[in-house]
């Protein structure tokens, strides 16, 4: 009896009832909702927003550093942003991903568009992050360090934006704009956006698995991405 009463209680949640055209109630029955908790629902709006952060991120790379996507031989910027958001990889990356791609970006002989490999490193990372999956249900499960791992390499995305730089003293790629007479953070406060949803993931996760949080409060100094994939 005890079970047959759960299963009720989640068949009506999963019940939408809406009114018909003529004024009549219908109600319907979304498997799929049954299928889900409620951290399945936040994981899957949690990594559509950072993958549309970082495709933002892109565009506003892209915008202050035209050459790049030039480099590439695409008719536009737009192609060359649909090609991360297909995660196409570019060739100049071979089969890199994740860290070995993104370091790419500040390495004075890579000769490739170096937002490309930023964002495809970073992008790829978050899928490693997320299990390579774009949707998730009760039976998928995920690891907090590597979420945390994701979270602390967009920190350190921003420390070598704005420190890297090739001998001539140059950046290798413009983000914030820190002229006093016209300061633009725009750069830092998306990628601290970003930090704070995988952060918050990474805290639901640990709450999930019933390891906590607590050993994922540490400070990390390092200007080397952290690993995600080979977490185990």
């Amino acid at each position: 009896m005890r079970w047959l009463a759960v299963v009720l209680v989640l068949a009506l949640a999963a019940c939408t009832t809406r009114l018909s055209r003529d004024g009549r109630t219908e109600t319907t029955f979304d498997l799929k909702y049954l299928a889900k908790s409620d951290v399945d629902r936040i994981a899957d709006t949690n990594r559509a927003e950072v993958v549309d952060g970082l495709l933002l991120i892109a565009d506003k790379l892209y915008k202050r550093n035209p050459n790049e996507w030039k480099k590439t031989g695409l008719a536009s910027r737009e192609r060359a942003l649909e090609g991360l958001r297909s995660r196409r990889s570019p060739p100049e990356l071979g089969d890199r991903r994740e860290g070995t791609a993104a370091a790419l970006a500040f390495s004075e002989t890579y000769t490739g568009d170096r937002v490309a490999a930023l964002i495809f490193g970073l992008l790829t990372m978050v899928d490693a992050a997320f299990e390579h999956k774009e949707e998730f249900y009760v039976l998928d499960s995920l690891d907090e360090r590597k979420l945390f791992n994701c979270a602390r390499n967009m920190d350190i995305a921003v420390w070598k934006l704005g420190h890297d730089r090739n001998a001539a003293g140059e950046l290798y790629l413009f983000s914030n704009e820190l002229d006093p007479e016209n300061r633009n953070l725009s750069f830092e406060r998306q990628f601290g956006r970003l930090m704070g949803l995988l952060d918050f993931m990474a805290v639901v996760v640990a709450d999930r698995n019933g390891r906590g949080a607590s050993r994922l409060a540490h400070a990390v100094a390092t200007s080397v991405f952290l690993p995600v994939s080979v977490l185990k």
